[in-house]
């Protein structure tokens, strides 16, 4: 009797996609196992016998979607994205775990769920390996575009790595934001949609403009510089003119944008800050004021305006 095994991989990492494995077996191939009890070498060796040998299938759905949707209909929408691939008869369908995914349309009758099916059943066993090898080169595909992140490594999971990455440079369009260590990470809450860690969200922001204006050939010379009476966020060089810049960050501008948000007095400490600076650093460059607004869960550098 042929069976379609499912089975998803990636519910639950910070970053990146879920994948769902549909698969059914021609015949055997030996070693097959849950993927997570495989060496990466073992498991890319089996995953080309799976792809020559049997049919299968792949379902994905993106972080973006993901979080737009919910973890729930991601997986029935991987899933029935998987099940329509495979082009061959079957007479039972089994998916690892307790949810039937596929409860929703026409095949769900025919759907046996079962704890550890991924270890116990071939033709599952084959679908979490290929889901796993096709999201592990995903990963490792994004780790080039977004390198600071380590993504090869630890392949969007959770780890002490992935998090000081996160602190360090925000977050990027392969985070999944509707996820809690996200959210806490960037200072949202998820009940309220709104920011409460400024803290966080300040320093994010602050690092994003400190890249931007290296980016426009600044040199960073100090970063929240700060006296008994005054402080400034970051403090630059280029071409001969010290800037000193005020950075603000706004979740969305329903309170207007970060430029707003400088009035008259705030300028009037902002010089108080740049003199007290250069009679501590001494030198001739001119200094000038500038203010950054930065927006938005990711962090974009909206604007960059020279007040005087």
């Amino acid at each position: 009797m042929a069976i379609l095994g499912i089975d998803e991989v990636g519910r639950g990492p910070w970053a990146g996609p879920l994948v769902v494995g549909a698969c059914v077996l021609h015949g055997e191939i030996e070693g097959l196992t849950d993927s997570k009890k495989l060496s990466a070498k073992r498991r890319a060796g089996l995953n080309e016998v799976i792809l020559a040998e049997a049919s299968w299938g792949l379902g994905w759905v993106s972080a973006a979607e993901l979080d737009e949707i919910g973890l729930a209909a991601a997986l029935r929408r991987a899933a029935i994205e998987a099940v329509s691939k495979v082009d061959c008869r079957y007479e039972e369908i089994m998916i690892d775990g307790t949810v039937n995914f596929l409860a929703e349309t026409g095949k769900g009758r025919y759907v046996t769920t079962l704890a550890k099916a991924d270890l116990l059943i071939p033709a599952v066993s084959a679908a979490s390996i290929i889901a796993k090898v096709a999201r592990d080169q995903y990963m490792t595909d994004a780790a080039e575009k977004y390198p600071e992140y380590g993504f090869e490594k630890h392949v969007g999971y959770g780890t002490k790595m992935h998090r000081q990455a996160l602190c360090k440079h925000g977050i990027c369009p392969e985070h999944r934001k509707s996820f809690r260590p996200i959210a806490e990470l960037i200072g949202v809450d998820l009940k309220r949609n709104v920011v409460k860690n400024t803290t966080l969200t300040g320093g994010q922001a602050e690092e994003k403009v400190a890249e931007y204006l290296e980016g426009l050939g600044h040199e960073v010379v100090a970063r929240n510089w700060k006296t008994r009476w005054c402080e400034i966020d970051i403090v630059s060089m280029h071409e001969r003119k010290m800037y000193f810049t005020e950075v603000k960050y706004r979740r969305d501008f329903k309170h207007g944008s970060g430029l707003e948000a400088v009035g008259v007095e705030k300028l009037r400490r902002m010089k108080f800050a740049a003199e007290s600076y250069m009679k501590f650093r001494g030198g001739e460059l001119e200094p000038l004021l500038a203010v950054a607004s930065v927006s938005g869960i990711d962090f974009r550098v909206e604007d960059f305006l020279i007040l005087q």
